[in-house]
Order: structure tokens, then sequence, then C-alpha cells
């Protein structure tokens, strides 16, 4: 993981710190953000080396990039949904999926357009 730093970026990124963080403290806040980062890569080793002792062999034979979240784009989705479902005009030419009738159409179509039944006495 790259996150897309470039020798450039990372050079404006320590100019901007040495100007803020300045140049006394800086080498305090340079080791510490090492050892940050080198506890946080321990911690993702010691998760994957939990996971490997808890799935055994399915752990190598495991699709991980399936698991990504970066790669379910919600739009995508949704069209894809909709395309495996066959579209019907509806009365008022807007199409809906087949199945996606609206509560209020399925009551109309049940009470045959009469209204609710109304109880006064249960309100």
């Amino acid at each position: 993981m790259s996150f897309g730093l470039t020798i450039e970026k990372l050079l404006v990124i320590g100019v901007i710190a040495l100007f803020l963080i300045g140049p006394d403290r800086l080498p305090a806040y340079s080791a510490q953000f090492a050892r940050l980062v080198r506890r946080l890569r321990d911690m993702a080793s010691g998760a994957q080396g939990r996971m490997r002792d808890e799935l055994g062999p399915d752990f190598d034979d495991m699709d991980w990039k399936k698991l990504d979240p970066r790669q379910y784009d919600p739009r995508r989705i949704i069209r894809e949904a909709l395309q495996e479902q066959p579209v019907t005009p509806v009365a008022d030419d807007v199409a809906k999926p087949v199945g996606m009738e609206s509560a209020y159409l399925k009551r109309k179509r049940l009470l045959g357009g009469a209204s609710a039944p109304f109880d006064g006495d249960a309100t």
C-alpha cells in the first residue's frame, strides 16, 4: 500500500512538518511516528498469524480481493440488480421492475379500489 505517496509528496510533507513542529522537536516526533508505524505493522502481522492459525489451510486458499470493500460500488450493484429483473411499464409510464410493487398499489389492488376500513373505536 503506497497511498499514492511519491518522493516529492513526502518531501513537501516533511518541510511542512519542519515548519509546524519545529526543528528541535521534529526528531522526537519522527521517532514516535516510526514506533507507531512499526507497532501497527506488528499488529497487522499478528492478526494475520491468528487468522492463519484459526482458519488453517483454508487461509491460503481464500481470495482476499473478493472481500475488499473498495470493489463495492453501490451504483454498480443497484444497476446490475435492476438489469437482472425484467422491466414492465406501469400505468403512469414509469418503468418499475417486476415484483417491486409499492405497498399503496398492493393495498389498492387487494381492496379493489375501495378505501381502507376505518374503526373509530380503535383510534
